[in-house]
């Protein structure tokens, strides 16, 4: 059999045990290994590369390496998870090197980065002032975890005291034009009531790449052809101003009326609906 071919028939099995062997590792994004995980990475890489070559002096050598760059990372990976002082060993530990503000430069000298390190990193986390931070953190896999003052945090729900309900998971219920009738029925809903939608919007079920509905049975279209502009959806909206409608209207009929009993109805109706505007505009509003 020619060389060419054997090498070709070894890559491919190497190529199968390697890929084995990666998958019993476990995964990792490359953004999030650590020293150890590279390490692991690149040796195996190497070996899998020397026994496609035939270059280990016999399959056997090069298969009982592979073996132990396999099982050893495992074996110390399960040891690490009881042992906290093998892990720091194997993943290192977090570096402080923004306190309070004050940037620690031991710290970044330890941690083998320069200013301009630390200012590119802060910049990725959206923070152009030292000034600004509070704390910043180097991770174990490299990255710089970084915590804003308080007064330069980004403004959220809770910082005003607002109050927002639940969002549930959107289902999909059409993909590549095909309806899926499993997220539908999960929703109390059914193919007419997505037929209807689609034809409100003007869609053709065909032209539909993605279609989600939301919690409060919102219709969400993608279409393959990007030209055609699909309106967003207006379901609260338009709850919300008809609420708001029907408020008015109360408020009008109580001051027009001039029987004192027919003005006290409308006036507690208008402020029950007043009450569940100010209940349903966080679920409404947002």
């Amino acid at each position: 059999m020619p060389d060419w071919i054997t090498v070709g028939l070894r890559s491919l099995g190497v190529f199968a045990l390697t890929l084995l062997a990666v998958r019993i590792i476990g995964k990792k994004q490359t953004s999030h290994l650590t020293f150890f995980d590279l390490i692991t990475a690149i040796v195996i890489g190497v070996l899998a590369a020397i026994i496609s070559l035939n270059l280990t002096g016999g399959l056997k050598n090069g298969l009982s390496a592979l073996a132990v760059w396999t099982l050893l990372p495992i074996l110390l990976y399960w040891l690490s998870l009881k042992y906290k002082t093998l892990r720091d060993i194997l993943q290192g530990k977090e570096t402080m090197l923004i306190n309070h503000g004050k940037v620690l430069e031991d710290k970044l000298k330890d941690a083998r980065l320069t200013p301009e390190d630390l200012l590119s990193h802060l910049r990725r986390n959206n923070a152009f002032r030292v000034a600004d931070v509070e704390f910043a953190m180097l991770e174990p896999n490299g990255d710089v975890s970084v915590f804003l003052k308080k007064g330069n945090q980004p403004l959220s729900a809770s910082t005003i005291d607002l109050q927002v309900n639940h969002e549930s998971v959107p289902q999909t219920v059409m993909l590549d034009g095909v309806i899926m009738d499993e997220p539908l029925t999960s929703m109390g809903l059914n193919r007419n009531w997505l037929h209807t939608e689609l034809e409100k919007s003007g869609v053709a079920p065909e032209n539909v790449f993605i279609a989600q509905v939301d919690s409060l049975g919102q219709l969400y279209l993608d279409l393959f052809d990007d030209a055609v502009q699909v309106p967003q959806p207006k379901t609260k909206d338009l709850v919300y101003a008809t609420l708001k409608k029907c408020q008015a209207d109360c408020e009008m009929y109580a001051l027009a009326t001039k029987k004192n009993s027919v003005k006290k109805m409308y006036g507690q109706c208008a402020e029950e609906l007043e009450q569940i505007v100010t209940d349903l505009k966080p679920l409404l509003k947002r």
